[in-house]
């Protein structure tokens, strides 16, 4: 699960790093890094917050195509797991 949840924070890295994707978003995707990786919560609960943020970024009209697929996937992939931790 550590690599997953680097691959994750990778993603959210280059998302972070792209100067063609609007500051807000870049704000909002450091926002949700900050989330993961604060391992005071239960797991689930952080993925399940970050799913829920990108969700909401992915709708941006503003936010570049090739970002907003790299959203939609890392959402997929986080719903998945907080799913998964609740069963």
């Amino acid at each position: 699960m550590l690599e997953d949840m680097q691959k994750y924070i990778n993603t959210l890295d280059t998302i972070i790093n792209d100067e063609s994707v609007p500051k807000n978003i870049r704000r909002s995707t450091e926002n949700m890094k900050k989330i993961l990786l604060n391992e005071k919560e239960p797991q689930s609960q952080r993925t399940a917050k970050v799913a829920h943020e990108l969700e909401h970024i992915g709708n941006d009209p503003n936010i570049p195509f090739h970002t907003r697929t790299m959203v939609w996937g890392l959402s997929s992939q986080l719903e998945s797991i907080s799913v998964d931790k609740n069963r």
